[in-house]
């Protein structure tokens, strides 16, 4: 039983969705997080009114950061891989072929 002990190798594209799932599960329970301290911070301030608007400020912009952040980094990292993914690699055995020299001609004497 030498093979039951190995892990199974991760496919790229399981890997990909893995991330994804995490990063975004991360960041909505991050939000709830943020959400949740808000209400708690209102209620618990009473009838302030401007200190419950910054504290709901304060708790938007978070959020909006927080989302901002990641759907940016999801976006440049998916960009990145799909350049990664198209570009032509040279292969080893191909060589460029030189182009041939002009030819001497009495109106170009020097090629």
């Amino acid at each position: 039983m030498v093979g039951k002990d190995r892990a199974k190798p991760i496919r790229e594209l399981d890997l990909e969705r893995y991330r994804a799932l995490y990063g975004l599960t991360a960041v909505v329970l991050s939000n709830f997080a943020i959400v949740a301290v808000a209400i708690v911070g209102v209620w618990r301030l009473g009838g302030d009114k401007s200190v419950i608007i910054g504290v709901l400020t304060a708790a938007f912009t978070a959020v909006s950061t927080m989302t901002t952040a990641y759907l940016g980094i999801k976006a440049v990292s998916n960009t990145a891989q799909a350049m990664a993914q198209g570009a032509p690699r040279p292969t080893p055995t191909e060589t460029p072929t030189p182009t041939p020299p002009s030819p001497r001609t009495p109106d170009n004497p020097h090629p």
